[in-house]
């Protein structure tokens, strides 16, 4: 991991170098928003076909329109091959999901009533939502659990999955009973840009839906990107990311193996931010130590040693500051004190305090959805829950006595933008219909 004092560097520039490493969309190239388009345009052009074809391009497996969907058998299979306790886990998660997600719920507030006028408001579920669950080394069942979980407790009736297959067309088992467990109504064996577009638009197998959430590569990032406005989304989701606020009480073994947890992402950006030099030696002898230990170790080394920043700074309110700029997506604060840090902390995805909360709950089993905002955007964004699968309508209701109060307003305003029919809608109900 490489060491920044702030004292011997420009922190600033080497803080903006930091940010633009957190971003999703710097160094892109435009052939990669290019081949994005072109799956777009095949998908909605084609349909089944298109889909058909970039898997075999891409994940490298032959599926005709009737093997997209994920049979029944399939799932009644997957439960066969895994451990009853993996099930008993995910339904312990499920449940924590659930009681969270009931918990932050908005709710209908009575209604706002004053002199013949009364304003309501309305909050009402999706009808559907697309979840895109990404493929590659590891199963995922946990971003199933996250992303379904809150759209079941908002009250989407129609739940969708996509996830990339294997050459050999199958799903990992522990990805199907996820989906199961949580309530997702059907699966189909997609990934990439061409399942996104399949969600947004729909094809002659695979229904549009409303919203589509869920991480992926660039070229899902890119897909979710450009589909919206036909379908919503969550957010665009970088690398994941966590920086780590620790004091000299800061136990090393524990900040070490929660730099690596982040570094098993592979990518996975881990930063370091303390003011003491003794915590900073113990953590790079733990590091060494902890990562031969490790089943990925090659690769989360090379992670690390890539991607892994450590910042030494004067004092504890100047590692607040770094944190604040940085707004990341995890933040874990192991001071003796963590409460009075949190009082100071403004932007970050999800926080984690004391020695004894590492990430991995938040990922696994605590309840908030581990879908958060990465690149700096948790300064204006916040994590996935159930209220992003939640519309807001308002209802207005004006008696004639409310409205001839209000109108004089309605046509100065009108009147001044230029709007006569406006000012007209207000006054022919007040004085009847004129010629």
């Amino acid at each position: 991991m490489r060491i920044l004092r702030t004292w011997e560097c420009d922190i600033d520039r080497e803080i903006v170098k930091l940010k633009q490493q957190l971003s999703l969309l710097d160094g892109l190239s435009t052939n990669h928003r290019k081949t994005v388009l072109k799956i777009i345009g095949d998908v909605r052009k084609l349909g089944d076909k298109a889909i058909a074809r970039y898997s075999k391009c891409f994940d490298k497996v032959s599926l005709s329109p009737d093997e997209f969907r994920v049979k029944d058998r399939e799932i009644e299979d997957a439960y066969k091959k895994i451990h009853p306790h993996f099930v008993k886990s995910i339904q312990r998660a499920i449940s924590n999901i659930r009681t969270y997600q009931e918990h932050i719920k908005i709710r209908n507030v009575s209604p706002l009533k004053t002199n013949g006028v009364v304003l309501n408001t309305l909050y009402t579920p999706l009808e559907s939502a697309g979840v895109y669950v990404p493929g590659g080394s590891a199963s995922y069942p946990s971003t199933v659990l996250m992303n379904t979980v809150p759209a079941k407790v908002a009250g989407v009736d129609k739940i969708i999955m996509t996830t990339p297959p294997a050459k050999d067309g199958s799903i990992p088992p522990e990805r199907l009973v996820a989906a199961r467990e949580a309530g997702v109504n059907e699966i189909y064996k997609i990934g990439g840009a061409q399942a996104i577009a399949a969600l947004a638009f729909g094809t002659e197998t695979i229904p549009k839906v409303d919203k589509i959430v869920g991480p992926g590569n660039i070229f899902v990032t890119l897909a979710k990107k450009e589909i919206f406005g036909y379908a919503g989304i969550d957010m665009l989701a970088g690398p994941s990311e966590v920086l780590i606020i620790a004091d000299d009480r800061a136990n090393p073994s524990f900040v070490a193996s929660d730099l690596l947890s982040q570094a098993e992402h592979t990518p996975g950006i881990s930063i370091l931010v303390t003011f003491s030099e003794s915590l900073v030696e113990q953590v790079k002898t733990e590091l060494k130590q902890q990562i031969s230990k490790l089943k990925r170790h090659e690769d989360t080394k090379k992670c690390l040693d890539k991607f892994g920043v450590i910042i030494l700074t004067k004092n504890i309110g100047e590692c607040v500051e770094i944190a604040n700029t940085l707004a990341p997506e995890h933040l874990q604060i192991m001071t003796q004190n963590p409460r009075t840090i949190l009082s100071g902390i403004k932007h970050a995805g999800a926080i984690f305090l004391g020695a004894y909360t590492p990430v991995a709950l938040g990922d696994y089993i605590a309840g908030p959805s581990h879908v958060l905002p990465t690149s700096g955007t948790a300064r204006f964004s916040s994590g996935l829950s159930v209220n992003d699968f939640l519309k807001r309508s308002s209802v207005i209701t004006y008696s004639r006595s409310a409205l001839k109060e209000a109108s004089k307003d309605v046509v100065e305003i009108s009147e001044a933008e230029g709007l006569d029919a406006h000012t007209r809608s207000v006054q022919i109900r007040l004085k009847g219909a004129q010629s």
